[in-house]
């Protein structure tokens, strides 16, 4: 190949000096074609072919490859056919002879041509894109995998993240809870992959079924909901890379925090710092950006939407209701009762009809009892047997007066003092913890041991008032006895003391 500045000689000769073709190939000593074809070229322009390259031991087995690549398409992604397990395929079972190196060559080349290109995009203000990502956090001194909400306006790259022990129906609802007041506003639609939490099934036609809750969601918010081709996260490029930069920036090192809140308190925090950034090609920050969604977003409701996951169920024999494979108490009066059982990201709240029954601490761990003490209390009460062996009373940590009230109780009055235990245990159901525990504070210091004195001095600690308690209604007080001194018993004393 010639260089370049042959070219400019050859170019100056013929085109400034006026040298003829035929005087060029004579004075620089190259072909006349060549120097017709310096002259359509200011530079060299490479090997040009003509028509396309053969490959005779190649040729018959192209469709072969073809085949075996467009399979490849189908299948998971980390078992797919490289180009020296092609090689072994067409020599061992269809007899091809040729070498490795040009089934290789071949096998580049078709990939690159059936890679994927895409169209730049514009995104117009108050539209979204969410999804959910993972990452690992020590909370609470433990190391944990966490689920992150991540949320993205396009048109200011204004974000918003929330973390959450599970990806869960109820996380993804209270994800948009918190993301609309973060905003202050509703996106007018967003876009999502296709969550089994938002599509419950993609129909031959190509159309969503929507999930109950999420048609609920929806609305509540009335924003309008696209989704992306299934398998293809690019259709959401901008959330999609949202994820992976909140695991590099927001979650590097990795947290250490001593609650899920604090964490979501720090990424809160972080994404609202992020809006003073000036992104590549824009002239200005987020923030200045954001103000253009947020003109564009819908009004809030009144109310947030109730973001929890609904099911029914049943009560066991043992007060029980099941959910998500943990079992939680609920009062003993609705043993057998049909319930409803409403899923939070924090809490459980189990309903019968239109009472609220019971409401207990979120478990994610999996076969757990989470047991509330108040709701065995009566059962207890009438099968008193069981107190000392009663699994719901198990690492119950009370106050150490209720400790001391039950032995003087149970020495006093046996097995009758234990049940009597019971009742001012029942008054928690009615009572604060601290208001009983004064109470009983005060009814030893009387030594009125027993229920109906801890009960009477509750109220009167309640209302404020001083407590009027007869101690002759009281059998089991040591009674003080004052018997009337005789002389003899005196003179008697007196003939000691002279002794």
């Amino acid at each position: 190949m010639y260089r370049v500045e042959l070219y400019a000689r050859v170019r100056r000769a013929c085109r400034v000096e006026g040298m003829s073709t035929r005087e060029a190939s004579r004075v620089f000593g190259i072909d006349r074609k060549t120097v017709r074809k310096m002259l359509a070229f200011s530079v060299p322009p490479g090997y040009r072919r003509s028509k396309p390259r053969r490959r005779p031991k190649l040729d018959a087995f192209t469709g072969i490859i073809d085949r075996i690549l467009e399979g490849d398409r189908a299948g998971h992604r980390k078992q797919r056919h490289t180009a020296k397990r092609i090689f072994d395929r067409l020599r061992d079972e269809y007899g091809f002879t040729g070498g490795y190196t040009i089934v290789k060559d071949y096998v580049r080349e078709r990939r690159l041509r059936s890679r994927e290109m895409f169209v730049p995009l514009h995104h117009p203000a108050g539209h979204a894109q969410a999804d959910f990502g993972e990452a690992m956090a020590v909370i609470g001194g433990v190391a944990r995998k966490v689920h992150f909400f991540a949320f993205d306006l396009p048109h200011s790259d204004a974000c918003f993240v929330k973390a959450y022990p599970a990806e869960t129906t109820e996380a993804f609802c209270d994800g948009h809870n918190a993301v609309f007041a973060f905003f202050g506003g509703i996106p007018r639609s967003i876009l999502y992959d296709n969550t089994k939490l938002a599509v419950a099934r993609i129909l031959g036609d190509g159309k969503r079924q929507r999930t109950r809750v999420f048609t609920e969601l929806q609305s509540h918010y009335l924003f309008e909901d696209r989704f992306g081709r299934p398998g293809k996260g690019n259709d959401k490029g901008k959330v999609e890379g949202l994820v992976g930069f909140i695991r590099r920036n927001f979650l590097v090192p990795v947290p250490r925090v001593e609650s899920i809140e604090a964490l979501n308190d720090d990424l809160a925090e972080q994404c609202r710092r992020r809006q003073a950034a000036q992104l590549r090609g824009h002239r200005e920050t987020i923030g200045e950006r954001l103000e253009r969604d947020r003109e564009a977003l819908l009004t809030l409701p009144p109310a947030p939407y109730d973001a929890c996951d609904k099911r029914p169920g049943r009560a066991s024999s043992l007060s029980l209701v099941r959910y998500r494979s943990n079992d939680y108490s609920v009062p003993v009066a609705y043993g057998h009762r049909e319930v409803l059982i409403r899923g939070y990201v924090d809490e459980v709240m189990i309903s019968c009809g239109a009472d609220l029954i019971a409401r207990h601490r979120r478990s994610y761990d999996s076969e757990d009892l989470i047991f509330d003490p108040l709701h065995y209390l009566p059962l207890i009460e009438q099968k008193i047997g069981a107190l000392d062996q009663a699994a719901p009373l198990m690492g119950w940590n009370l106050p150490e007066a209720f400790v001391t009230l039950r032995r003087l109780l149970e020495a006093r009055m046996g097995k009758p003092g234990k049940r009597e235990y019971v009742q001012v245990l029942r008054l928690l159901e009615s009572f604060r913890i601290e208001e009983v525990e004064g109470a009983i504070g005060d009814a030893l210091r009387l030594g009125a041991i027993g229920f109906d004195a801890v009960k009477h001095l509750v109220l009167c600690r309640i209302e404020r008032r001083p407590p009027r308690l007869d101690l002759d209604v009281y059998p089991y007080l040591p009674r003080a006895r004052v018997a009337t001194t005789s002389a003899k018993s005196y003179m008697s004393l007196l003939s000691e003391i002279g002794a």
